[in-house]
């Protein structure tokens, strides 16, 4: 069923910027708009909202049933069979509803070989939606805070069960099933694919392998989270097995000052950019500015990236509501790396941090 609230104020987004047609397919904004959330396929499906405030929805035959329960004898479904050229369901919708010539957003769901079908035969001004689907849920309510608030401990407490499975000899990929394990055991599916960087891949910010084995004298960054009641949590520590070097305390003293200057700073009515400042130019000051790859932060609900991206050049006003990640790091090319991340909220007159584990050095014995 259709959330009102949020496609009563997906209309007045529209009409404010000037759009006639959102087209959202497959996506955690589908989900969030009507609580359909189909599988992905190369069979296009989308549900199409007028900002006159009429919508259909375009399916295949092997999801009509399905959408059809979700969302509601209200919407008109336009189906397609695999016989048949999705370009004709196409075609009846625009006879209906007179699509042609209309400022038309998409998605980031909507497929690029679809969109050019679909222009051919469709003829109108096609823009970026995602911007405007994302304003919609930027600023999360109580309910929605508490739920992040639960994400964020349960990553607590297996990033810390996870430091207590790590020993020299296991790979990383036994810690990547660790983490798995424990987040099943808490009822909770996983947020996205843990990172466990060791070593020289820790210099990676994104590294994605996991066949290394875990040695005497290695740093470890470990990247995690969950969904709880749909909405995600995000959490990184940077550990030592057995000992740190005096330049690896250095960076991490660097780095965690640079965590807690952007989570401090972080208040409503500034803007995203100056959290960013507040962690980059510590990093800079010390002569690791080249190093610090990334922006700090990303924004966080039921996916988990969204806006507000906490980045330069963003000058979005932080509100009551926002959440986000703060997570500034330092790498160095082939030789290690080191990220400290927690999760905030802002609240009336500062951030809350969600996350609890402790930021101290964790030096394994």
């Amino acid at each position: 069923m259709l959330n009102q609230r949020y496609i009563n104020k997906l209309r007045e987004l529209m009409v404010k910027n000037n759009i006639d047609v959102m087209i959202i397919g497959p996506s955690v904004d589908l989900n969030f708009l009507t609580g359909f959330n189909p599988h992905i396929c190369e069979r296009f499906q989308a549900f199409f909202f007028l900002s006159n405030g009429e919508y259909f929805h375009i399916s295949p035959q092997l999801y009509f049933e399905e959408a059809e329960s979700h969302l509601g004898s209200d919407t008109e479904i336009f189906m397609w069979k695999d016989s048949e050229n999705i370009l004709d369901a196409i075609k009846a919708a625009n006879y209906k509803y007179h699509l042609e010539g209309k400022i038309i957003a998409i998605n980031n769901a909507i497929r690029g070989i679809d969109l050019i079908d679909i222009t051919e035969i469709l003829p109108a001004k096609y823009v970026n939606g995602h911007d405007i689907l994302e304003c919609l849920r930027i600023k999360k309510d109580s309910a929605e805070v508490e739920k992040l608030r639960k994400a964020a401990q349960i990553a607590d407490e297996v990033i810390n069960e996870t430091i207590n499975f790590i020993c020299p000899g296991i790979t990383e990929r036994d810690i990547k099933k660790k983490i798995e394990e424990l987040f099943t055991q808490k009822g909770v599916n996983l947020a996205f694919n843990p990172i466990v960087a060791s070593g020289p891949n820790s210099s990676m910010p994104h590294y994605c392998d996991d066949a290394r084995v875990i040695q005497q004298k290695d740093i470890i960054i470990l990247d995690l989270g969950c969904q709880y009641q749909g909405y995600c949590s995000d959490l990184s520590r940077t550990v030592f097995v057995g000992e740190i070097t005096e330049e690896q305390r250095k960076i991490y003293d660097i780095v965690l000052r640079a965590n807690q200057a952007a989570e401090k700073s972080a208040q409503p009515g500034i803007t995203a950019e100056e959290v960013d400042k507040a962690a980059r130019d510590i990093i800079e000051r010390e002569g690791y500015g080249q190093y610090f790859l990334n922006r700090t932060g990303h924004g966080i609900g039921i996916s988990v990236h969204e806006a507000p991206y906490i980045k330069p050049g963003n000058k979005q006003l932080l509100e009551r509501g926002m959440a986000f990640s703060v997570e500034p790091g330092i790498y160095l090319k082939n030789r290690f790396g080191i990220r400290i991340e927690d999760i905030v909220i802002i609240g009336d007159e500062s951030a809350d941090i969600l996350n609890n584990l402790s930021k101290e050095i964790m030096v394994i014995k």
